[in-house]
């Protein structure tokens, strides 16, 4: 019986390990840009390119990855992105100059905008309705893992040119590691039970189903002739995404700008310019308020995932809006009305009270609920929709989020009141439009959308 609870453990893991190189691809250019920009003699509009080039490669992987993986499936594709993480780490760790280190981020950026797209719904479709909540929370929890282990990578190889190779290049190249663990699990992985049934795999699905469910309550046989039931439905294809699922793609293109319009990666990427611009704090100690913040974000994540199948998600949702609207908002305010010296410690608090917020509810949810919204035929292509939302939120963030700096004489408090602005709106979307998933199958959850929908035909005839 142990055995089995450590395969179902592993499984979960490592589908979840495509997050920790998320998070650890997109967290470890905070440490290294800056000795890169100085090796390589570049300006900053060069060094601000680098760092968002993995972003353009990510919207491209998520938006092409999703009909693919409908097509050949999450397992092959999950090992195809593997091979481009160890492609794009190798690359990156050993290019000569500006335009050999932009194409190896991109290809990084096409590796994590695979992953985005891909994990959510493979953890959903192998996770039991029940406990779906917290297995999916492990893939926000290894975005988080992955940033600080990236922050922690830039610390302990800072100054550090081990074999006479530059300390940035090991910083990079040590993206090595997880990605070929990815690889070996991405071989043994199972296929999702859901997509075997989608192809007429019956047989496959039902092993597997067993196995996962070996230690729950859960009846696979049940299981599996809902999924037969939803399979056999009439397939519109991507007609679907826009006729009764065009709820789902609102919610889910709603639920991953409002991520990131708050602006969680600001935070994690330009919190060392902050301190350093906004409050004059030295660049060492600037980084370490950077590993302060990744240990928080992390262990916020730790508990999200311990209440995640405890309380309902609309609940959790709206709980981490308000605390993160009214701690930016009070951030800004102090930062407008108090002296830099006297903001300077308030400003560190409200951005830890702001990053619990985040990461015991929007952090996870979003990505837990792309991958539950959607019709299994189209789950792939959903999943790849509200991915490139993400992404294309997180650029355009990322962008913006220096200029707004000096627009305000680096001043914090005024990006972070457009940030609050879109707190507050991210209240009202959860109260009028997101829908609540807790505890139901995903065909329960499909098939009261296909009943919503037939509800309204008839309505309307």
């Amino acid at each position: 019986m142990q055995k089995h609870h450590l395969s179902i453990f592993f499984i979960f893991v490592f589908g979840a390990l495509g997050g920790l190189l998320f998070g650890f691809d997109t967290g470890i250019i905070s440490g290294a840009s800056s000795l890169i920009e100085t090796d390589f003699k570049l300006n900053i509009e060069q060094t601000g390119f680098i760092t968002s080039s993995v972003l353009i490669g990510s919207s491209v992987g998520a938006l092409s990855i999703g009909s693919l993986s409908d097509k050949f499936g999450r397992k092959r594709l999950l090992l195809f992105a593997s091979i481009l993480f160890l492609l794009g780490s190798g690359l990156s760790m050993v290019a000569t100059g500006f335009i050999s280190m932009v194409i190896a981020r991109i290809i990084l950026g096409f590796a994590v905008g695979s992953a985005s797209a891909l994990t959510p719904a493979y953890l959903a479709e192998l996770a039991d309705a029940p406990h779906r909540g917290s297995l999916g929370t492990m893939f926000q929890l290894m975005i988080t893992l992955g940033i600080l282990l990236a922050y922690v990578s830039n610390l302990g190889f800072l100054g550090h040119n081990l074999l006479g190779i530059r300390d940035w290049r090991w910083m990079l190249g040590s993206a090595l590691i997880p990605a070929a663990i990815l690889f070996i699990g991405s071989l043994i992985l199972p296929e999702s039970p859901r997509f075997l049934v989608e192809k007429g795999r019956v047989d496959e699905a039902k092993e597997i189903l067993h196995g996962l469910r070996e230690n729950t309550d859960e009846d696979p046989d049940k299981e599996l002739s809902d999924i037969q039931e939803v399979a056999n439905q009439p397939k519109g294809g991507l007609r679907e995404l826009f006729t009764f699922a065009r709820p789902a793609v609102l919610v889910a293109i709603g639920l991953m700008l409002l991520q990131q319009l708050v602006g969680i990666n600001s935070v994690i990427y330009f919190l060392p310019q902050v301190f350093i611009k906004g409050f004059g704090f030295a660049e060492s100690n600037a980084i370490w308020i950077s590993v302060g913040i990744g240990i928080v974000n992390f262990v916020c994540t730790i508990l999200a995932y311990k209440i995640m199948d405890k309380f309902n998600r609309r609940t959790i949702l709206l709980f981490g809006s308000i605390v993160m609207a009214v701690s930016i908002i009070v951030l800004s305010i102090l930062n407008f009305t108090l002296s830099v010296q006297a903001a300077a410690v308030p400003t560190m608090i409200l951005i830890a009270v702001y990053i619990f917020g985040f990461a015991v509810s929007w952090g996870p949810i979003c990505w837990l609920m792309i991958g539950e919204i959607f019709p299994l035929n189209v789950r792939g292509v959903g999943n790849s929709i509200g991915s490139a939302a993400n992404w294309i939120g997180n650029f355009i963030v990322s962008q913006f989020f220096l200029v707004l700096l000096s627009t305000f004489h680096n001043n914090v408090g005024g990006p972070f009141a457009v940030f609050g602005f879109f707190a507050i709106v991210s209240i009202f979307f959860v109260i009028y439009a997101v829908p609540e998933t807790r505890g139901k199958t995903l065909e329960e959850i499909e098939m009261e959308m296909r009943r919503g929908e037939n509800t309204k035909k008839s309505a309307e005839n």
